[in-house]
């Protein structure tokens, strides 16, 4: 007779299962946007089983309550609070303080200072500069703020007005990949990097000579050859940005704001710093409202479910 499989070695297989259920359905949530506009009964669970960034934290509620009934809601319990929910927390943190209006402004002023320096039509040296320089920045302010800061830079910019999807999804592709190439120049951006940095003594000087300088030389051909495809493109694109008249923004404003974004890098693997931190910006931007602009907590808040999905069945895949 076949022994019935132990708690343990259960739950191990219905993580796996799960983790492969939640792959399937990020790549199947326009089902569930189509069950939510034929069902309106139920459309406010379909519209959130369609979200991509609820995916894994959905299935993430279903281990842990297959957990509690097969172990223990104790164990249940313990495994959660084993998990290391730093990094979900401190991508919430800051992409919200990098996708505020000051930190925006200054980025874009800054951006466009470079693409002057150019020989290019300004609309087209602004993209390759967004497109290289952007990226490469993740190396100093980390990945997620990086990739914050060029996306909403280049949606106002470009995707906003009537451009082709085909230039979109170039523009989002060569994004991705210089944005995930872009933080190796220094040991502390990039999450794979992170992880051996310290234990093979990585420092920058090191990132730098070994990968860093590769890192540059290929986002900087990556974004020159998306620009060079779309050079017709954009030039039939106004360089003006759209929208009406808006406060100037002060420069201690600015200040503060870069100061708030400095800080939470700095103390990126302390939460309890970072999340004070974040609360006292929360202050900030309610003091000075005038000079804000909606602040992104809800995307952020998906991004950070999503990782804590991800980081809550990812924790049982370690035995495979």
């Amino acid at each position: 007779m076949t022994p019935i499989m132990p708690l343990a070695s259960l739950v191990e297989t219905a993580s796996v299962v799960l983790f492969a259920v939640a792959i399937i359905h990020t790549f199947s949530t326009k089902f569930f946007e189509h069950l939510a506009h034929v069902n309106r009964t139920h459309a406010g669970l379909w519209h959130l089983l369609g979200e991509v960034e609820a995916v894994f934290g959905f299935w993430a509620l279903i281990l842990l309550l297959f957990v509690a009934v097969h172990l223990g809601p104790p164990q249940a319990v313990g495994y959660l609070e084993g998990l290391n929910f730093t990094e979900p927390a401190f991508v919430f943190v800051i992409m919200v303080i990098a996708a505020s209006r000051p930190v925006l402004e200054f980025a874009g002023a800054a951006l466009r200072v470079i693409a002057r320096l150019l020989p290019l039509p300004q609309t087209a040296a602004y993209y390759l500069t967004a497109l290289s320089v952007g990226p490469l920045l993740g190396s100093f302010i980390t990945e997620p703020a990086a990739m914050t800061l060029c996306a909403l830079l280049l949606r106002d910019r470009y995707f906003a007005k009537d451009a082709p999807a085909v230039f979109k999804y170039a523009t989002i592709g060569v994004l991705f990949v210089n944005i995930s190439i872009g933080g190796t120049l220094t040991p502390y951006a990039a999450p794979p990097v992170l992880m051996v940095a310290g234990t093979w003594g990585w420092d920058t000087a090191f990132m730098m000579a070994t990968f860093g300088w590769k890192a540059a030389l290929a986002v900087l051909v990556n974004a020159a050859a998306v620009t060079a495809i779309f050079h017709r493109q954009l030039l039939r694109l106004a360089d003006g940005l759209p929208g009406d008249k808006v406060d100037r923004i002060p420069a201690p404003v600015i200040f503060v704001h870069l100061a708030f974004l400095a800080g939470v890098v700095v103390f990126s693997h302390h939460a309890v710093v970072f999340s004070g931190l974040f609360l006292f910006f929360l202050g900030f931007t309610e003091a000075y409202k005038r000079y804000q602009s909606r602040l992104i907590l809800r995307e952020g808040l998906m991004v950070a479910f999503f990782l804590a999905g991800l980081v809550t069945l990812g924790g049982m895949q370690k035995w495979w």
